[in-house]
């Protein structure tokens, strides 16, 4: 009797939902909706509705996502398996049909607009992305293999592609962070090396001479691969990788000298590099050694990341954002123009001290000093009004609601599951950690707004149904959702 109720019970919307997450999610609504208010509050007018203001519309948001929320709860969870590839080519040809007739906002064209609704498709692809690459992962017999590679790969660049193009580079890197849950479905650790190793040399490049970062990357390579061939006792091709690595450069160089053309030493670099690979790769086969070519790989990644993240600030990035990167990384000082942003909202959240001005009386807030308070820098409110203590009650919310996710996400039976609720969780931190690192200019301004905290309807939306769907798959964990 009581299996037979339970079966029969197991779609209803309130049965296995994971209240303690339900009860986080609803903490942030409130809280980031009480933020938006004051952001946007008047205390000439003391009006505490009007339909024109941000507060109100988002409001409406959340009432018709508390609606959705409701319908995705009593769906079928197998649905979302099934239809996660229809889904995923939806959200590409709206967002290929966005490059036509979308609108432009703050320099990206990303936009649909419905009459007085406008609506970002990123947030449709976001959620369609990370259900196409879990039921991928999820299909009997996975393995991480080099077509398995391509395919999932594929998935993420194609979205990545489209937002580019809309001259979004903000939420086109939130894709990046599908690859994490990967690692937990055992991907290779080499490819987490090569992202760590992409992320040190493009920083370091911004911040001193591309040529100086690529002379670094090579050496390391080539005493890496000494030490190895000295450990595998083959003294000789120690030797000889030595001396091809000075060699080759010095050579070159001198030949440029003796010519009178200018030494480029990104060149030289490269042309040493080419010829110490192509030495590297006749031991590996000659003596059936493998080691050498994960070193190949990691040099060939930093020199690559080395000159393009050079050739892109110099050639594909616009004034403004090389300012705000050199603003960020102390090279210039803006504050009236690329830094206003950021030094205005480090004003507010500084003059907030340990326990804020109070609800309601931010000055900086009602003046307006901080531009798009409301969504980039909704977090100065919290700073300002609410001072220290409120923002490390903000932070540890945020935190117990990650970790709350990714237990829930270890529970599941299911891989398609299991998958899609560490790629929310990578999606939700990524938006968490940018948009206060932004906040407090320790990244740069780059659109990512604070997830169920800054005004936005299609962001709210997107982020809220993300959640519903894990905990929709969550309700049926014990079940292989395939």
């Amino acid at each position: 009797m009581d299996n037979s109720y339970n079966i029969q019970n197991r779609g209803l919307y309130n049965q296995g939902v994971d209240w303690v997450t339900v009860l986080l999610y609803a903490l942030l609504v409130v809280f980031g909706w009480s933020n938006l208010y004051a952001a946007n509050f008047n205390p000439e007018t003391k009006v505490f509705f009007s339909a024109d203001a941000e507060y109100f519309k988002q409001l409406v948001w959340v009432v018709i996502t508390i609606g959705l929320a409701g319908v995705i709860m009593m769906a079928d969870s197998k649905m979302f398996v099934e239809f996660a590839p229809i889904l995923y080519i939806v959200s590409l040809v709206i967002l290929a049909l966005t490059l036509v007739i979308g609108k432009e906002v703050n320099g990206a064209k990303a936009w649909l607009g419905f009459g007085p609704v406008q609506f970002q498709p990123v947030e449709l692809a976001k959620i369609s992305s990370a259900l196409l690459v879990a039921r991928v992962m999820s299909r009997y017999g996975f393995k991480f293999t080099m077509r398995s590679y391509v395919q999932l790969f594929t998935i993420l660049l194609i979205p990545i592609l489209f937002v580019l193009l809309q001259n979004d580079t903000g939420s086109a890197l939130i894709f990046m962070v599908l690859i994490l849950p990967m690692f937990r479905e055992g991907l290779t650790g080499h490819i987490l090396c090569l992202g760590a190793i992409s992320i040190v040399c493009a920083i370091a490049t911004l911040l001193s001479d591309v040529w100086i970062v690529m002379s670094v990357v090579y050496t390391l390579a080539i005493l890496a691969g000494c030490v190895y061939l000295n450990h595998i006792q083959n003294k000789k091709a120690v030797f000889v990788t030595l001396l091809i690595a000075t060699l080759v450069p010095g050579l070159a160089a001198l030949a440029l000298y003796l010519m009178g053309k200018e030494i480029e030493y990104e060149l030289l670099i490269l042309a040493g590099a080419v010829c110490v690979s192509i030495y590297f790769l006749i031991v590996a086969i000659s003596k059936r050694v493998k080691y050498l070519l994960p070193i190949l790989m990691y040099m060939w990644t930093g020199l690559i990341v080395s000159f393009g993240t050079d050739y892109a600030f110099e050639n594909i990035l616009i004034e403004h954002q090389r300012t705000r990167i050199n603003v960020l990384f102390g090279k210039e000082e803006d504050l009236l123009g690329a830094g206003y942003n950021v030094h205005q909202s480090l004003i507010a959240i500084g003059s907030g001290g340990l326990t804020g001005k109070g609800f309601l009386e931010g000055t900086q807030t009602k003046l307006d000093f901080v531009p798009k308070q409301s969504t980039d820098f909704i977090f100065c409110t919290v700073g300002e009004e609410w001072g220290f203590l409120g923002c490390t009650f903000l932070i540890g919310i945020y935190l117990a609601f990650f970790l709350r996710l990714i237990q829930l996400a270890e529970k599941q039976h299911s891989v398609f599951s299991r998958v899609y609720g560490y790629s929310i969780v990578c999606i939700f931190f990524f938006h968490f950690a940018v948009n206060i690192c932004m906040t407090i200019g320790l990244m740069p301004v780059i659109g990512i707004p604070l997830p169920f905290f800054s005004y936005g309807g299609s962001s709210f939306l997107g982020f809220s149904l993300m959640l519903f769907l894990f905990l929709r798959l969550d309700k049926d964990r014990q079940e292989l959702i395939r």
